[in-house]
């Protein structure tokens, strides 16, 4: 009985203090780390989708909205940040092999980008949707806050293409291996640009779990479609839509 008082009282305490947020989150993802370490790191069993679930789910039981939630686990966002600058460290160490796939890689670069935001764009167009679903789902293969800044400018809605974006990094990252075991590509370069370059910072944690490598060209591939797209989608989008619609 003591024990349940005990654990009550730390309940009442965590939830009204931003801490439950960050406990919350840290915890979800022990678990599905755990999930994802007993299925053999099968990227079916991707640790980020877990997480969310879990987290969704704990909210719906709990009542609890969102703004409390974030107001605990901005401290484990703010941490992205650095993480991303920190991706610099293994991009240097193969700075010799990317001078020598420069040029493949500047075409992937420019393919995939445009690839990328005409294909969803005319798949939103062909299905019915709205021009503000457009503008929104057209920047989704960037990094979150370069996508929700791209859609912002365009009219689109800024939460609608945050989960965008991350459902198309839970998607290739859960899909890639099997996709280039299909298409017969054994390079961890030319597999980690791609990865980074479709499935942006989940896709680039997924490659670092498969080799080091793979992992600073998928941070390379990240950080340059991110720039990119910036430049191009503003452009891009509204240009795809109107040859679509008319």
């Amino acid at each position: 009985m003591n024990d349940l008082n005990h654990i009550g009282r730390i309940w009442v305490y965590l939830a009204g203090s931003p801490l439950f947020g960050l406990t919350l989150t840290l915890c979800a993802y022990v678990v599905a780390f755990l999930i994802y370490t007993r299925c053999r790191f099968s990227p079916l069993a991707n640790p980020v989708a877990i997480s969310i679930a879990l987290i969704t789910l704990a909210l719906n039981v709990t009542g609890m909205n969102y703004r409390d939630y974030f107001s605990g686990a901005q401290f484990i966002h703010f941490l992205l940040g650095p993480a991303t600058v920190a991706l610099a460290v293994p991009m240097a160490r193969q700075l010799p092999k990317v001078r020598r796939f420069f040029v493949p890689l500047l075409v992937a670069l420019f393919s995939g980008c445009a690839v990328a935001i005409v294909s969803a764009v005319t798949v939103i167009v062909l299905m019915g949707g709205s021009y503000q679903l457009a503008m929104s789902i057209g920047p989704k293969s960037a990094t979150t806050p370069i996508a929700m800044g791209i859609a912002e400018k365009l009219g689109g809605l800024p939460a609608l293409t945050a989960v965008l974006v991350i459902s198309t990094g839970i998607v290739g990252a859960v899909l890639a291996r099997f996709i280039f075991n299909w298409m017969r590509i054994e390079s961890h370069a030319v597999r980690g640009f791609a990865l980074g370059l479709t499935s942006g910072g989940i896709g680039t944690a997924r490659a670092f779990q498969v080799s080091p490598e793979m992992g600073a060209f998928s941070g390379l591939g990240m950080g340059l479609n991110g720039v990119l797209t910036a430049f191009v989608a503003p452009w891009l989008v509204p240009i795809a839509v109107n040859l679509m619609t008319s």
